[in-house]
């Protein structure tokens, strides 16, 4: 995710917009085109889920940059996991009469009710991270000409990197198909998390030019505890797996298998994670110890806020229509090159 420099990076996050606003032909599904105050400050509110996790940090942080740098009056929310609290503070933010609001639904659910508080309120309304769909609470289902605009990673492409890596881990140790298996794990409502791991498994048989590995799917809530519960269960129906490949939606997951395969007794070299994240990854490989988290995508959440602050300014400000889809670069990183990269590890 992180690239060479700064520079570099906004660059190619620019590029990333104008393609996808250029190539995007869909009727928009935002609440409404933004209006500019007169002579008065663009103001946002950016609603988050999981506000305490390590990515949503990093991302608040890049739209407080950006915010700070556009002159823009911003209101970081963090919502938790709670659908009501995402309700409650659109509702505030459009009390206040605010430019844009930008949020990271704590579920896909609760979309259809965000969406049409904000077109009752005629405010622009842009998601970053996960898809919302304006009238279904399933995105998955969802005519993409009534998927909100969208600021974040390309799910197919990072689960593509996913896989092709741990493809190569896999030929590289030299196993075989008939004592592995291959462990993929998500909450499995969530549309951008789909998109992953489905995107993973034909990377990573062309990649460790194998077919037929056993592939278990596991529902996970995309906590570390959840997923270790998870995992540990199926290790244990499991017992004549020799070595795991672990997969999953996002570092949480991947992190809480590794753990929960180590915990039961397997063997790191028996075990290849690769993590979509790095902000967990990066703590097994920062203690020195030998760990099954072979290494993980780093997707730059600090990035995202930036481009999704911009992308909002943009809209208020110019009446520049906001494309369906805008994406930020990813990075996969190990343990040699993480620190390097500039992935922070969750505290």
């Amino acid at each position: 995710m992180i690239l060479p420099s700064t520079r570099t990076a906004a660059a190619l996050l620019v590029a990333a917009l104008v393609l996808a606003a250029c190539s995007s032909g869909k009727e928009e599904t935002t609440a409404g085109a933004g209006k500019a105050p007169a002579g008065g400050k663009v103001s946002i509110a950016y609603l988050q889920k999981q506000g305490d996790q390590e990515y949503f940090i990093g991302e608040a942080q890049g739209a407080r940059d950006k915010a700070a740098e556009l002159g823009v009056d911003l209101q970081v929310v963090d919502l938790g996991e709670d659908t009501n609290k995402a309700v409650t503070e659109t509702q505030a933010a459009i009390g206040k009469k605010v430019g844009g609001i930008i949020i990271v639904v704590p579920a896909p659910a609760v979309g259809p009710q965000i969406v049409q508080l904000a077109k009752d309120g005629g405010i622009p309304l842009l998601t970053s991270d996960d898809q919302v769909c304006v009238d279904g609470p399933d995105p998955a289902a969802c005519d993409k000409s009534k998927l909100v605009p969208r600021v974040g990673f390309s799910g197919a492409q990072m689960g593509e990197s996913v896989g092709t890596r741990a493809g190569e881990e896999f030929k590289k140790a030299g196993w075989k198909k008939e004592d592995s298996a291959i462990i993929t794990a998500w909450q499995q409502d969530v549309t951008v998390c789909t998109d992953r791991v489905k995107a993973a498994v034909p990377t990573f048989e062309a990649a460790a030019g194998v077919t037929g590995v056993k592939v278990i799917e596991v529902g996970t809530d995309n906590t570390p505890t959840g997923a270790q519960d998870k995992v540990a269960a199926t290790i244990s129906g499991n017992r004549a797996v020799k070595n795991w490949v672990m997969l999953g939606c996002n570092d949480e997951n991947v992190s809480g298998g590794v753990t929960a395969m180590q915990n039961s007794g397997i063997k790191p070299e028996n075990i290849i994670g690769v993590g979509l994240g790095a902000y967990l990854a990066c703590k097994d490989w920062n203690s020195g110890k030998p760990s099954g988290m072979k290494a993980a995508l780093f997707i730059n959440g600090y990035e995202v806020g930036k481009l999704a602050v911009q992308t909002m300014f943009d809209n208020i400000k110019n009446g520049t229509a906001m494309p369906a889809e805008a994406f930020a670069p990813t990075k996969m990183v190990d343990a040699t090159n993480w620190q390097a990269e500039g992935v922070k590890c969750s505290a």
